[in-house]
């Protein structure tokens, strides 16, 4: 695992945890659904891609929703959502690869399974359509790219820097996300993206990820040429019913069609 000393402790805390994780008892072998094609279909219907992560909790938020997970996410694609991330760390997410299972069960776009993937057992717990892998966090990336997609899976090469990127693309990763957090402080910075974008192949699908709050920035980040957005936080926090998570998601869909903040 690579740099593991160079993170914020909440981060090492995470990563701890998931190392102790066990993985699944048989091979998965999945028929995906096409992120890229889910990206194109949104296009094409003038709407702006958002993958929309159903995400409980995280260490940089406050509070938990404690909505049911499949009814956040039929919100969630009701507001014109792409396709869906589903976190399954248990610990510090509030995740379950239960409520992944569900969620893909009930709607027709791609699910991402969010998580932090150390080992390829770890592929083995649930079905998704995508998988994250973080760059950062793993040795032998193109093992994991490889083993991701001997099952069906679609590999979401998480990266934050031009080194990471290079990794990635050595790799054979034909989706990236850039992560403007920086995991070793837990700042978020969207020049990240405008800076590390450059350096992601054009054939590649490339994703912009965290610090999403508005619909400027989404503006901005589709403008640095991001191909879709991950976005969690600013969709999942609110008090109200999962009614307002269609709203919070369709103020990103449509980001690109009127002037609004």
């Amino acid at each position: 695992m690579n740099t593991q000393d160079e993170v914020a402790p909440a981060v090492r805390a995470i990563l701890d945890a998931a190392g102790t994780r066990e993985g699944g008892d048989r091979r998965l072998s999945v028929d995906a659904r096409s992120l890229p094609d889910a990206f194109a279909a949104a296009e094409a219907d003038g709407r702006v891609p958002v993958i929309a992560e159903v995400k409980p909790t995280s260490p940089t938020t406050e509070g938990t929703r404690a909505d049911d997970p499949v009814d956040l996410a039929r919100a969630m694609v009701d507001g014109g959502a792409a396709a869906l991330s589903v976190l399954t760390e248990p610990s510090h997410f509030g995740g379950s690869p239960e409520a992944l299972e569900r969620v893909r069960a009930a709607v027709d776009v791609p699910v991402l399974r969010k998580d932090f993937l150390l080992r390829e057992e770890h592929l083995d717990v649930v079905e998704a359509d995508a998988v994250l892998l973080i760059a950062r966090f793993l040795d032998d990336l193109p093992r994991m790219v490889a083993a991701a997609r001997d099952r069906g899976f679609q590999p979401l090469v998480e990266v934050h820097d031009a080194a990471e990127v290079r990794r990635a693309v050595d790799a054979g990763a034909e989706i990236v996300g850039v992560n403007n957090r920086d995991l070793a402080e837990l700042e978020v910075d969207l020049s990240t993206f405008e800076t590390v974008a450059p350096e992601v192949p054009d054939d590649a699908t490339l994703i912009a990820e965290s610090g999403i709050t508005t619909r400027a920035d989404a503006r901005r980040m589709r403008t640095a040429g991001a191909d879709g957005l991950l976005i969690g936080s600013a969709i999942m926090d609110t008090e109200g019913a999962a009614g307002d998570v269609a709203a919070n998601t369709r103020r990103f869909t449509t980001a690109g069609t009127e002037d609004a903040t």
